[in-house]
């Protein structure tokens, strides 16, 4: 018989808590460099998807397909944190299992998810400042740097509930990735694991916090020039929001809670409910 190129779902939620008791051991300063460099992945995705879609996201009639080309390429940026390797808030919500396995503590997960996180920040913020410096921006007659400004506006701009709501769907399907890709024993199988389901997460338009942690501080920066700026289009009202207090208050916080929320809650725990957990209810 050949060997199964693949692993059951049980034998999955087996390696996702291996897999935690790895991260869980990790040093401090191995975590922040691969936080830092799943941002710097995430961020290079994030512009590449902008860039390559800004034209038809700026029409009303080609937004959805812009989406969906925006989509199709922001998935490269959990293939390089996946195959690369490299440490991403978002998907480490699965350790959640190794905790409810009692195989790492609750200090070492929420230890991990800090660290993590701050990487995942510099790196984000580093591409960020990068990219707007480059003269990028001045693609498509300054379209694409009004394109960025648009997109950070507009998260800026939403409610703390919508921020929050948004955030639960795209870590639902953030993790389903990861979960697959666990499940994959070869490049090809990870690499169609991560594309599938962040191209629908990216079209369906739903909240990706480290994403965030570049599209928001590089439409900030980018408002500074006002060339970009008159490209936007946007209103006064929409640039007033388009601040670094609202970027942490009304967007990063609740998009953050609500990934951790999909993440935690609607898969890692359903998914050790349903192929870890000894006792029967």
């Amino acid at each position: 018989m050949p060997e199964k190129q693949f692993l059951s779902p049980g034998e999955i939620a087996e390696y996702t808590v291996s897999v935690a008791q790895t991260k869980a051991a990790s040093s401090a300063a191995k975590l922040l460099v691969l936080g830092f460099l799943a941002g710097v992945y995430i961020a290079f995705a994030s512009n590449g998807s902008t860039m390559a879609a800004h034209n038809l996201l700026n029409n009303p009639e080609t937004f959805g397909l812009g989406r969906a080309l925006a989509g199709a390429i922001f998935g490269t940026g959990l293939m390089l944190v996946i195959v690369a390797g490299a440490e991403l808030f978002t998907g480490n919500n699965l350790m959640i299992m190794g905790l409810l396995e009692k195989k790492i503590t609750c200090k070492a997960m929420f230890r991990n998810w800090l660290i993590v996180y701050i990487g995942n920040f510099l790196g984000s913020v580093f591409i960020a400042v990068l990219v707007v410096n480059s003269g990028l921006l001045n693609s498509s007659a300054n379209v694409f740097g009004g394109m960025t400004i648009r997109i950070a506006a507009g998260k800026t701009g939403l409610s703390f509930l919508q921020a929050l709501y948004l955030g639960i769907l795209c870590n639902i399907l953030v993790c389903a990735a990861v979960w697959m890709t666990y499940g994959a024993k070869d490049i090809a199988g990870k690499l169609f694991s991560c594309f599938f389901p962040i191209w629908l997460f990216i079209t369906s338009g739903f909240e990706h916090s480290i994403a965030n942690m570049f599209y928001v501080p590089a439409g900030i920066l980018a408002a500074a020039n006002p060339n970009w700026l008159a490209a936007a289009r946007i209103s006064d009202g929409a640039l007033a929001n388009l601040t670094w207090a609202n970027f942490f208050i009304k967007n990063l916080l609740p998009v953050t809670i609500g990934n951790a929320i999909g993440g935690v809650c609607l898969v890692g725990c359903l998914y050790w409910f349903s192929y870890l957990k000894k006792k029967p209810i």
